[in-house]
């Protein structure tokens, strides 16, 4: 067999080297240097391949097929002879077949099948950089069987941009380096000034920057144009602004792994001759496949990677800056053929400021799948080896998900449906849905809504930039009809097509018969894959999740007596999400569905608009309530503890306390500071701590903050007195509430300080007083704030003796004049007290 002249052929003595002495090795070749095609055809003559099958394991479907039809063209022999590929829905492979070209998924289906992988002499774990989850997870079930089963098992990791300082020690594997070969690439940049000039939104900034960068690289330079955005709603966008703006002898094609296969082949052959041509292609194109013609790359700079988010349990899909090793792989594409041009849509100050490297799928993925072959294999994470280990937190979120679905029982030991459910293929929410859809008698409905699920969505609006009607009951009545469910919607007709062709293969494997499609059932079905993403209309515009959160749903969409969903697909942001696809069910389908898991308990709590206290009788699912009633009798118990509750959000000070009970608590506040260990502390502090104690007890039948108005606050505050009867009297002898003066009035004492309680008296009704009044046993004397006849403080002194012989006659010269109806005596020791006038007192 004579291979190609690539540069990969210089390191293949080295590399058969490698996997003749030992069972592991580590390739790192740059783009173009032929990794690919040439490394599965030169291990086919190594000895200890035997009649053994080499395993080719790349991340997608299209570049599967392009390479076993790249290998077959060189031995020129069909795709299905020596070399075959197997991908989901699509098998060439025969009893000749000895390289095959399969999807990372099919490795784990294989292994969980056959631990010791019989009749497979080595696994070559092609764009192993990419670093998805299964191809994480297939290494370490591959590393497992080699060590345990099969230490004949070679097996190969391949990367263009591999870290192979790390790689090749963690794996004890020796690290073979190809030289590679690339024609010289011009790198432009984005001007700052005109990236200042454009929205920030990798939508907004794609839509207006691609378009002209792709006129500009047509009229500058020769070849074809290899345009690199982030998802399907990117390229169509572009597309709009191109059809009309390209001259008549370039075609413009898409590329994504969703195509029909002779639009994947359009995209992928050279242009014919006179002819230009412009791919606009999704991170597909970054490796694995060589576009020929290319001559220009425009790299948009972003790319759609899904975030799992272990608090919530939602995955999203986020636009997100590409790494810089993924541009630097779409650059390349620029040099495969000859000198090249690449066009980068973002500034050179930018490109420092990219990440070296995307995080591993497996650090940010939903981990449920792998959990579930995990437990299949018998093997807890921790007994295998992983690059990057699988976070515990996400780990054990999954692990809760599948007990939940029954696919694991409490354990961690996968059940009988968890094993039905992988041998489907799906993830297991999925899965989920299709066999329990298949229980309920809505078989033909659940896998082709589990086939829908599995793909992009078949319905887009027909105006640009507007969502789609997210009802999944639309796009189940597409499915059957073929056509667009209502105005305004457009159907796409190759997703139409691939949704039919998986839902048909999934009928296979699942047992299913028939294919009478219910679009009403669309809800029951997904709260079977989704039962946290159960939702209760909230407001016209939003609807809570069974988890609390909060998403995005217009009623606008549905009928206004939907008020329960199922939400199948979730976008936006993590802390903003919107959902994508939904369908609404009736509340009997949730009690069908989860019995177990709905509550219901009696909630009596304090609404602060009414000031009193509510009960109610809720049906729960989690935060969605089901149903509410009002509660005729409560429990005693719940209401008191309600009403408490607000009494403690309110603090002590909010209390209806009477006018003679604050002045209570301020005598024995008095008394507290100057006698600590004989008097309660009835300070705010120690009645809120204390309120069980001293409140609760009397607040039996009382379902109002108003009701506590009945209450004797004085005898409450005096029951905590601990001396009884005996204290009680004790409180009026060192604490009065009123003093009699010389007039014979009797005023009450101001203890709102107790360090300085105030005796407010007028001052004729003192005359004749020599000395400052004590209270508290003789302990502390009063502040006196002597009055004016009109109730003004004339003078505040502790010291009355001292006042008469100074004071007093300052105060007297002052006030005689304003006030000379009342007495002002030149001896006020030896005047009569009085709080008369002197015409009253016969003067």
């Amino acid at each position: 067999m004579l291979l190609p002249d690539l540069p990969i052929c210089a390191a293949l003595p080295e590399l058969l080297a490698a996997l003749e002495t030992g069972n592991r090795a580590v390739l790192q070749a740059p783009p173009g240097a032929g990794k690919t095609t040439v490394v599965p055809l030169a291990l086919l003559d190594a000895p200890w391949r035997a009649d053994g099958k080499i395993l080719v394991l790349e991340p997608r479907r299209l570049a599967a097929r392009a390479a076993a039809t790249r290998m077959a063209k060189l031995l020129n022999e069909p795709v299905g002879h020596t070399v075959g590929y197997r991908v989901r829905l699509e098998n060439k492979v025969s009893s000749h077949t000895r390289i095959e070209v399969v999807t990372e998924g099919i490795l784990t289906r294989l292994v969980q099948d056959d631990p010791a992988l019989e009749g497979i002499a080595a696994v070559l774990f092609d764009e192993f950089h990419e670093r998805s989850l299964q191809a994480d997870l297939g290494l370490a079930l591959a590393l497992d069987a080699q060590t345990v089963l099969r230490p004949d098992l070679r097996l190969l990791v391949m990367s263009a941009t591999l870290d192979a300082a790390r790689l090749g020690p963690w794996l004890d594997a020796p690290v073979v380096t190809s030289a590679g070969f690339m024609h010289p690439v011009e790198t432009q940049y984005l001007s700052p000034r005109r990236a200042a000039g454009v929205g920030s939104r990798p939508a907004d900034r794609l839509t207006e920057l691609a378009p002209v960068a792709i006129r500009e690289a047509l009229a500058e330079h020769t070849g074809d144009v290899l345009v690199f955005l982030p998802g399907l709603a990117d390229q169509r966008r572009v597309a709009d602004r191109l059809s009309s703006a390209l001259t008549d002898n370039t075609d413009l094609h898409v590329l994504h792994g969703e195509l029909p296969l002779e639009q994947q082949d359009a995209a992928l052959r050279p242009a014919t001759v006179g002819r230009r041509k412009v791919v606009l292609a999704t991170s597909i194109a970054e490796t694995s496949l060589t576009i020929e013609g290319v001559r220009v790359v425009v790299d948009g700079g972003y790319a759609r990677v899904p975030r799992f988010v272990p608090r919530t349990g939602l995955t999203t899909l986020e636009t997100v800056p590409v790494s810089q090793a993924a541009a630097d792989q779409r650059r390349g594409r620029a040099g495969r053929l000859g000198p090249g041009v690449c066009v980068r849509l973002w500034t050179e100050a930018e490109q420092q400021q990219l990440p070296q490297h995307l995080p591993a799928e497996i650090l940010t993925a939903d981990l449920s799948s792998l959990a579930l072959e995990l437990a299949l294999w018998g093997s807890d994470a921790t007994a295998l080896r992983w690059l990057d280990a699988p976070p515990a937190p996400a780990l054990a979120q999954a692990r809760e998900l599948l007990v939940r679905l029954g696919a694991l029982l409490p354990s961690g030991q996968a059940t009988a449906h968890g094993r039905e459910l992988a041998r489907l293929g799906l993830p297991p929410r999925l899965g989920h849905l299709v066999v329990r859809g298949r229980e309920l008698n809505h078989g033909a409905t659940a896998c082709l809504l589990a086939a829908l699920l599995a793909e992009r969505d078949i319905l887009r609006s027909a105006n640009p930039g507007q969502q789609a009607a997210p009802d999944l009951r639309l796009r189940l009545e597409a499915l059957h009809t073929g056509r667009s469910p209502l105005p305004g919607l457009i159907a796409d007709a190759g997703a139409l097509r691939r949704v039919r062709e998986a839902a048909a293969a999934l009928r296979g494997r699942a047992g299913v018969s028939g294919q009478y499609v219910e679009p009403d059932a669309a809800g029951l079905l997904a709260a079977l894959a989704y039962p946290d993403r159960l939702a209760q209309r909230e407001t016209p515009e939003r609807v809570r999740l069974v988890t609390g959160q909060r998403a995005a749903l217009p009623a606008e969409f549905f009928g206004s007596q939907d008020q329960f969903f199922a939400v199948a697909y979730l976008d936006g942001t993590a802390t903003a999400p919107r959902a994508g696809m939904a369908a609404p069910l009736s509340l009997k389908e949730i009690e069908q569905l989860f019995p177990e898991q709905i509550e219901s308990r009696d909630e009596v709590r304090f609404d602060a608009a009414t000031g009193r206290v509510v009960a109610r009788r809720l049906r729960r699912l989690g935060a969605l309530v089901l149903s509410d009633a009002a509660l005729a009798q409560p429990s005693p118990e719940l209401v008191t503890q309600a009403l408490m509750d607000a009494v403690r959000a309110g603090g002590v000070g909010s209390l209806p306390w009477s006018e003679s009970a604050r002045q209570l608590r301020e005598r024995l506040a008095f008394l507290h500071q100057h006698f600590t260990a004989d008097w309660p502390n009835v300070s705010d502090e120690t009645l809120q701590q204390e309120l069980d104690d001293w409140l609760a007890p009397h607040m039996d039948g009382m379902r109002s903050l108003a009701d506590l108005a009945r209450l004797d606050w004085n005898e409450l505050l005096l029951q905590r007195l601990p001396g009884g009867w005996a204290q009680r009297q004790e409180l009026e002898r060192l604490a009065p509430a009123h003093l009699e003066v010389p007039s014979g009035s009797h005023i009450r004492l101001d203890y709102t300080d107790p360090a300085a309680p105030v005796l407010a008296v007028k001052l004729q009704e003192v005359f004749g007083l020599l000395d400052t009044p004590h209270i508290g046993g003789g302990r502390v004397p009063l502040t006196l704030h002597l009055l004016s006849p009109g109730g003004r403080p004339a003078q505040v002194t502790r010291d009355l003796r001292s006042f008469w012989q100074t004071g007093y006659f300052e105060v007297r010269k002052d006030l005689r004049g304003r006030y000379p109806k009342h007495p002002w005596p030149e001896d006020p020791l030896s005047h009569v007290p009085t709080k008369l006038t002197k015409k009253r007192l016969g003067g």
